[in-house]
């Protein structure tokens, strides 16, 4: 028991430092691929930005371990494939979906991405990909748990 949780803290603390590096790593303006920007949703739905991060926020108080299930969830979309937001489908009577996959056992966070998705939806009809919703709550849910504002001194 205790092997598996030192395990689970070191997979948390090692995707999450790779989530940070990556998103530190971006604010250095830097263009790693054609097309790829962090302020693609600027013009097509200018506050996405604040309401993943409002709702991150939210999820973040109820429970801080979201940092690492939407985390877990941006790495189980993009493993095999590329990111596409599949991760997050549904399964039907005729077709299994990748969320049912025995690696994908015990995803947690889809509900909370079906709510941030509902409310883009709201402030901007059919903008933004979910793809692009996972990456940005691993970001900002990284960012929040990861951030300790400097303290000054007197």
């Amino acid at each position: 028991m205790a092997t598996a949780r030192a395990w689970s803290s070191c997979l948390l603390f090692t995707t999450s430092s790779l989530v940070l590096f990556a998103t530190l790593s971006a604010a250095i303006s830097v263009e790693y691929a054609p097309g790829l920007s962090e302020n693609f949703y600027d013009k097509s739905c200018p506050q996405a930005t604040e309401i993943v991060s409002s709702y991150v926020t939210k999820f973040l108080k109820k429970d801080k371990t979201f940092a690492g299930a939407f985390n877990r969830l941006q790495f189980h979309d993009c493993w095999v494939g590329g990111c596409d937001g599949s991760v997050l489908l549904n399964s039907t009577a005729t077709n299994s979906t990748e969320r049912e996959a025995h690696v994908n056992f015990g995803l947690r966070g889809v509900e909370e991405v079906d709510e941030i998705k509902a409310a883009l939806e709201t402030a901007c009809p059919g903008s933004v990909s979910c793809a692009d919703i996972l990456i940005l709550a691993a970001r900002e849910a990284t960012v929040k748990v990861s951030y300790k504002p400097p303290v000054s001194n007197p």
